[in-house]
């Protein structure tokens, strides 16, 4: 299924010497917490109060109870339409077929190093070590870090600051349940000074579906001691 994300809503902060506060609340401003703590269940309330950069993760994989899982990302730029980054999860049966695959190569070698060995030798060739220590299925499931698909790294040059509008497609996959009203908001911090908030709705995904929606960025105007940082 695709669909096109829905802006709920954005904000830019604003440049005075309250850059990064949230607006006026009845509670103190929030502070990010990490996993765990006492900040309770946390809610989109919660995350639009955010004041600066999370120290950690607001929720473990545990709480992720509908198996949401990001699976492909891409940036591009609207105007031109060159794609500016993209990046593809591995499926586990990608990894353990490549595996698999590297495992027969190690002992399809060390047989034909073994076929070529003197007669009567009992020494493991290089070969054979190698194959002997190939990884197994398990050996790779053990591998996976947990938090290995919550977050992407990338690097971009100053020029990409100039831009005006990137579309940003996220492909992801959901469980066994439903989900209803799937919202994703980003708080883009830098240097703990608030840029811009955005707010999505993805909407309903059925079980076991795979989705891919493009949200569309409207860069704000950086200001010029930022943009020599």
């Amino acid at each position: 299924m695709s669909v096109v994300g829905k802006k709920l809503g954005s904000s830019m902060a604003s440049q005075g010497a309250t850059s990064g506060e949230p607006e006026a609340a009845a509670a103190s401003p929030a502070t990010p917490t990490s996993a765990g703590s006492s900040a309770g269940t946390i809610t989109p309330d919660y995350v639009l109060q955010l004041n600066k950069i999370a120290d950690d993760y607001l929720c473990t994989p545990d709480a992720n109870i509908y198996e949401i899982d990001f699976t492909r990302f891409k940036i591009r730029d609207l105007e031109s339409g060159a794609v500016l980054f993209e990046i593809a999860k591995p499926s586990v049966s990608d990894i353990t077929q490549s595996a698999s695959e590297s495992k027969g190569s190690v002992v399809e070698a060390a047989a034909a190093a073994a076929g070529t060995s003197e007669a009567g030798s009992e020494e493991p060739t290089a070969a054979a070590v190698a194959a002997s220590s190939a990884p197994t299925t398990e050996d790779v499931e053990e591998t996976f870090e947990p938090n290995a698909g919550r977050y992407v790294r990338y690097q971009f040059t100053p020029q990409f600051l100039k831009l005006k509008t990137v579309g940003a497609t996220v492909e992801f996959t959901v469980g066994s349940k439903s989900v209803k009203n799937f919202r994703m908001i980003e708080r883009h911090f830098f240097k703990d000074r608030l840029l811009k908030t955005f707010d999505f709705e993805f909407g309903y995904c059925i079980p076991f579906s795979k989705n891919t929606c493009e949200h569309i960025y409207e860069f704000p105007t950086i200001p010029p001691d930022l943009g020599k940082c």
